[in-house]
């Protein structure tokens, strides 16, 4: 059985290390972005792209270098990260001063520095797509490490879908908590509007929607209201 790679197995400890509960997408994003740098031999500078509908962004990058050569592509509204982006695909180029699917950006990319550009798709969620971009400073640096950029680009993925899914998952149980809470004012309101006026619970709540009515808040503010004033020892 072939031995993992050790600077991938390196990269995927510390990819493994994120604690979802502490850190938002950014912070991911650009854990990636720094992880990819340092796993992937010759790497000058890395970028992560995200793009929703028509309308592409760099969210983490490592150095202007990267950001740049991003934007010239997104201004043209083509290039590797974005062809990465849409396809899922590997976008290689071995050499800037050779390369012809995007020649006007090639030339400008290794003006600017980039000698070769490896763009690798990633799956963010359902209405997003990414690409991990890594730049470098010679020709041909990544002919040989494709399969090592995908690799970590995979578990990159998930380590966003994670992130992505703690997130949505920590939103329900707020949503949760607040309803929860709501109700529970709304209940403490009825139980005094019951004792005050000899009352239905029914009777009670429509006495709380009648007020929030006419009122124009939210019935929770409205049994809030109440509470506090009971509690303080105010008066209705």
């Amino acid at each position: 059985m072939p031995q993992a790679h050790p600077d991938l197995a390196a990269a995927l400890i510390r990819l493994g290390r994120i604690k979802y509960d502490e850190v938002d997408l950014d912070v991911v994003l650009s854990t990636i972005a720094q992880v990819a740098k340092d796993t992937i031999h010759g790497t000058a500078e890395v970028s992560v792209t995200l793009v929703q509908g028509a309308e592409a962004h760099t969210a983490a990058y490592t150095g202007d270098l990267a950001l740049t050569l991003d934007e010239w592509q997104y201004e043209q509204g083509r290039g590797p990260c974005l062809d990465a982006a849409t396809t899922g695909a590997a976008m290689l180029v071995p050499d800037m001063s050779a390369e012809s699917r995007w020649p006007e950006w090639a030339v400008r990319a290794d003006e600017a520095g980039a000698a070769s550009s490896l763009s690798i798709g990633l799956p963010i969620q359902e209405a997003m797509v990414g690409a991990l971009n890594i730049y470098g400073a010679a020709p041909g640096v990544f002919n040989d490490q494709v399969d090592l950029a995908q690799t970590l680009a995979g578990y990159a993925a998930i380590a966003l879908a994670n992130v992505h899914l703690y997130e949505s998952t920590a939103t329900l149980a707020q949503q949760m908590q607040e309803a929860m809470q709501s109700r529970a004012v709304i209940e403490q309101a009825k139980g005094i509007i019951m004792g005050q006026r000899r009352c239905s619970a029914e009777e009670a709540f429509a006495i709380l929607a009648r007020v929030s009515q006419d009122s124009n808040r939210k019935l929770r503010e409205v049994a809030e209201s109440l509470v506090d004033r009971a509690v303080h020892g105010g008066r209705e």
